[in-house]
This record gives structure tokens, C-alpha cells and sequence, in this order.
């Protein structure tokens, strides 16, 4: 088969989590649609297809957003893809797109994303009405999203011994990471003790178990692997995908300790890939809050249920560790505009290529596993990219 391939990716340079050559959503996501295809040596013309989810313009342009791109970008794609899946959308546009590539029904897709939260300081999600299941959360207080994230931890704690320390441990090795990246938000040096001491937001989750609030924009190019080719590009390679949901609000969630959509996708991604867990060299996940990571890792099958904890500990995340993640510095020290999943594509398929810095690069790396989560808990999507 003629396989969808990655050919380009880009992402729009930050200071101190803003944009650093100020723009609105939509001129950032021009910016980095025009860098990502000039990697593949591709223009605007070329693209017939166009993925993206968002959290800008609503209501408004918004509520229409590949269209509204669409207008913005002078194109006409006849692929479109507004698949919103909360943070992991962006790794269901990639199995949406490749369907549509390997299928002849599109050539060139853009997948893209952009917010201006931080410089718009548009975050807040709170004086809104709550309506449909939301009414049995938020009137009595229960705080959006960390609330939800917040009793999955304490639950977890309370059910395998996990320690606060272990999650501090996961926010400590994302540091660690973004003082490598240059384009990290936060790159300064941080301890568990730093992590521990931090102004707790939601029990038992402080300031620094949770994510960035920053701008953010970034893009992904993808093609068939002839095309590729052609255009003398080393590709990277889709092999498998799954995706997956239960919920929405935390209180209909099927359990608060075990993430279902995540062991689902990545299940029905490693099957479609054809590997196990010895063929990946290195796993990009989403980091919303650091009992996200913990309980991804678990549902994933990189270690059993309930000893995510004791995986965590020791450095084993961090630079020069044995299980390195997030080698960004993730959602909790790198960037995170709203939605996280399409720049954890970016750094898998930079690492892939070898295009990170030096002390960045991960060795070897021939195969990613990069898992999205959405919502409260409740979405998971997973690809498995490789090179030859």
C-alpha cells in the first residue's frame, strides 16, 4: 500500500508563553502551515485537505473552524476534518487523514492548530452556564478540569499507595527536558520539594502537577509515501492508530483509577502496527495535570495497574533515565495552548529525524508511540510513527 507518510511539521516560537511576534490564532496557524509545507517543499496550493479542532471563536468563527481557516489560508480543500476530542484531536485527525490519503481521496492534508489563550488571557472557563451533564458538577463547585483530575489522583493514592512525591516526580523530569529545549515556557531549575511546596489548586494537586497556560500554534503535513518520494523527502511513517472515549464529566466516568480510552487505543494502535511494547523507543503522552502521565503510562501497558508510582521514581523519566518522555518538557513546562496533542507529533516526529539538539536527541529512535488525552480523563488517541 501507498502509506501515509509525515513530511513537515512546524510550531510558532514562544517568550515567556506567549507568541513571540504577536498574532491572532489564525495568523499564527498561516505562519506555521506555510513553514511545516516549505519543509516538504509544498505551498498552500498543494493542500486538499485540512484538519483542525480549537477552542478560539466561540461562538463565532469558531464554531466553523476548517472553513474558517479555509477562507483565512486562500485554499479549497475537499477533505475537511473538524473532529474535536478535546487534547487528543490532533491524534485522531492523523488515522482521519491517512484513511483519506491511502484512500485516493485527498493528496496533501494540513493539520493544524492555533490559540493566543495566554496573550488573550481567554483561559477562564468559569461564569458559564451549566447545562446538559455539567449541571451535576459545576454548581457545587467542583473546578473545571482540575477538579476531576484532582479525584483521580486522590483516588489513586488512596487505592495503591501512590505518593504525592511520585507525581512531583513526573513534573521534576519535565523540567529537566524543557531546560534542554530552548523553546520551552519553563526551563528553570525545579526539585519534588520545590513541586510539593507549590499553592495547591484542587487536593491532592498543586500549582506544578498542573499544565501551562500559554499561546501556541503548530502544524503537521501529511502525504502518501510515493509522493514523498518524489518530492525527496524522508518521511515518517503512520503504522497504527486507535482512539477511544467514555466520558465527558468526571462523574460518569467508568472508574476514577484506570483510563480506559487510553488502554482501548493504544491496544487497537500497536495491533494495527504490528509491534509490542519492546519495539518503542521512546513515548510522547499528554501531560494535562502529572497524574494524566501517571495513569497513561498504567493504562498503556508500560507498567501494571497501580504501580505507576514506583515506575516514576528514580529519574526514570528524565534525561539520561530509562523510560524518557515528553522530551519537549511536555504540557507542564514546555507549552500548552488549550489543546497539547499536536506538538507532542512535532517532537515525535523531530526526534524521529534526528532535528532536536544534541542533548535532546534520544538514541536510536526508530519508532514513537504518541498518545493523546482529551477532556476529563475521557478521550485517548494513539499513533505509532516510525522511520526506516
Amino acid at each position: 500500500m501507498d502509506e501515509a507518510v509525515i513530511v513537515g511539521v512546524a510550531e510558532e516560537p514562544l517568550a515567556n508563553g506567549v507568541f513571540a511576534t504577536p498574532a491572532t490564532p489564525l495568523q499564527a496557524q498561516a505562519r506555521v502551515a506555510r513553514a511545516a509545507l516549505a519543509q516538504a517543499g509544498l505551498t498552500l496550493a498543494d493542500v486538499d485537505g485540512l484538519c483542525t479542532a480549537n477552542l478560539w471563536g466561540l461562538p463565532g468563527a469558531g464554531m466553523l473552524p476548517t472553513i474558517t481557516l479555509s477562507e483565512y489560508l486562500g485554499i479549497t480543500p475537499t477533505f475537511h476534518d473538524g473532529t474535536n476530542f478535546g487534547g487528543a484531536a490532533f491524534e485522531a485527525h492523523v488515522p482521519h487523514a491517512a484513511i483519506a490519503i491511502e484512500c485516493k481521496q485527498t493528496d496533501v492534508v494540513l493539520i493544524l492548530y492555533g490559540s493566543a489563550q495566554k496573550s488573550e488571557r481567554s483561559r477562564n472557563l468559569g461564569g458559564r452556564p451549566a447545562s446538559l451533564t455539567f449541571q451535576f458538577e459545576t454548581p457545587w463547585g467542583l473546578p473545571t478540569p482540575a477538579g476531576g483530575y484532582a479525584l483521580a489522583a486522590m483516588r489513586h493514592m488512596h487505592e495503591y499507595g501512590t505518593r504525592r512525591e511520585d507525581l512531583a516526580a513526573i513534573a521534576v523530569a519535565a523540567r529537566q527536558w524543557a531546560a534542554l529545549n530552548p523553546q520551552a515556557t519553563q526551563r528553570g531549575p525545579l526539585s519534588i520539594d520545590d513541586v510539593l511546596g507549590a499553592p495547591m489548586v484542587c487536593d491532592p494537586l498543586g500549582v506544578l502537577d498542573c499544565c501551562l497556560v500559554t499561546d501556541g500554534a503548530g502544524a503537521v503535513v501529511m502525504t502518501r509515501a510515493s509522493h514523498a518520494k518524489a518530492l525527496g523527502v524522508r518521511p515518517v511513517t503512520v503504522r497504527g492508530y486507535g482512539q477511544a472515549a467514555t466520558h465527558w464529566t468526571i462523574a460518569a466516568a467508568p472508574g476514577l483509577t484506570w483510563l480506559l480510552p487510553a488502554q482501548i487505543a493504544a491496544k487497537r494502535a500497536m495491533e494495527r502496527a504490528g509491534v509490542g511494547h519492546d519495539a518503542i523507543d521512546l513515548v510522547q503522552l499528554y501531560d494535562s495535570f502529572t497524574i494524566t502521565t501517571l495513569m497513561t503510562l498504567e493504562a498503556l501497558g508500560f507498567c501494571g495497574r497501580g504501580e505507576g508510582g514506583e515506575f516514576v521514581r528514580g529519574g526514570r523519566l528524565a534525561p539520561g533515565g530509562q523510560f524518557p518522555i515528553n522530551t519537549s518538557g511536555g504540557g507542564l513546562s514546555y507549552c500548552h495552548p488549550g489543546m497539547l496533542g499536536i506538538f507532542l507529533l512535532i517532537e515525535a516526529v523531530r526526534q524521529l529525524l534526528g532535528d532536536v539538539e544534541p542533548e535532546r536527541q534520544v538514541p536510536n529512535v526508530s519508532t514513537v508511540l504518541v498518545h493523546g488525552t482529551g477532556g476529563t480523563l475521557s478521550s485517548g488517541a494513539t499513533c505509532i510513527l516510525s522511520v526506516n
